[in-house]
């Protein structure tokens, strides 16, 4: 359970360009409105997405996730209003089309059997050692970021898939099954774990064998751990499908009152039996 990928390059439906046009689109998406997540947010957020009981669809998810949260309302065939995070219908297009890439790709690799993590074949979430990547940073330019709140290794992903989580409670409330409702809560405690900060002794720098220890030991461990809970979390839903709405009916009387049917028998020995 402490088995963890050996790398943070992923194999990924996304090429290496395909990240770098994201990262590029999202920044400058940011310089028109400072709220637009990290890409590592978006990756966690769209993890969840794709774990989550029900089909969400982009007219839910999108204004989630960089806009103003209302629901977009489309006509059927038609393209989705544009937001005002992107500059235009194309760039809005193109995001959504990577998207749907990586969506396509956690499917398969969440619905693939695996036996460890090492395996090609295993979910890789989109993550960052950031505290590693700054302490690598010349002298000066780590001084200018002295006063910045450094995420721990992976805390944004997790933050982004908690977000879902969050705005879609209902359908990670705790299901009627009792096995089923322990599953969720023990999958569900590894990724909130990621969202704190890592507190223990660093041991590790992710990006360079011999560069300055930004991660600890246990850390990586509880990495290793959420990337099975997410496993976990695809297929409770899987299995358990997705919710059905109760069906509600008028007033009905007590089962020792009388009948409404006029037999003049008792509701529970009548049409309430």
């Amino acid at each position: 359970m402490t088995d963890t990928p050996d790398t943070l390059e992923p194999q990924s439906a996304l090429s290496t360009e395909m990240l770098e046009e994201l990262d590029a689109m999202l920044e400058a998406m940011r310089e028109r409105a400072e709220e637009i997540p990290q890409w590592e947010f978006c990756d966690g957020f769209l993890a969840a997405i794709v774990c989550t009981r029900r089909e969400i669809p982009a007219t839910e998810w999108l204004p989630m996730l960089l806009g103003d949260g209302e629901a977009l309302s489309v006509a059927e065939g038609q393209p989705l209003p544009k937001l005002e995070a992107f500059l235009d219908a194309a760039q809005q297009a193109r995001f959504l089309e990577l998207a749907a890439l990586r969506m396509a790709e956690l499917r398969t690799q969440l619905d693939t059997e695996i036996k460890s993590l090492q395996d090609e074949a295993a979910f890789q979430p989109e993550v960052m050692d950031t505290r590693g990547a700054v302490l690598m940073l010349p002298e000066a330019e780590r001084a200018e970021l002295a006063d910045e709140e450094i995420p721990s290794f992976a805390q944004v992903w997790a933050l982004g898939f908690m977000f879902v989580v969050e705005n879609w409670a209902e359908e990670w409330a705790a299901p009627r099954d009792k096995e089923a409702a322990q599953m969720l809560d023990a999958a569900m405690e590894f990724v909130v774990d990621l969202t704190e900060d890592d507190d223990g002794e660093p041991a590790l720098n992710l990006y360079a064998e011999e560069g300055p220890a930004s991660t600890s030991q246990e850390r990586l461990d509880a990495f290793g751990e959420a990337i099975w809970a997410v496993y976990d979390l695809r297929q409770l839903w899987r299995s358990i499908g997705p919710r059905v709405e109760a069906v509600v009916k008028g007033d009905q009387p007590g089962r020792n009152d009388a009948c409404s049917c006029g037999s003049g028998k008792k509701f529970k020995k009548c049409c309430g039996a």
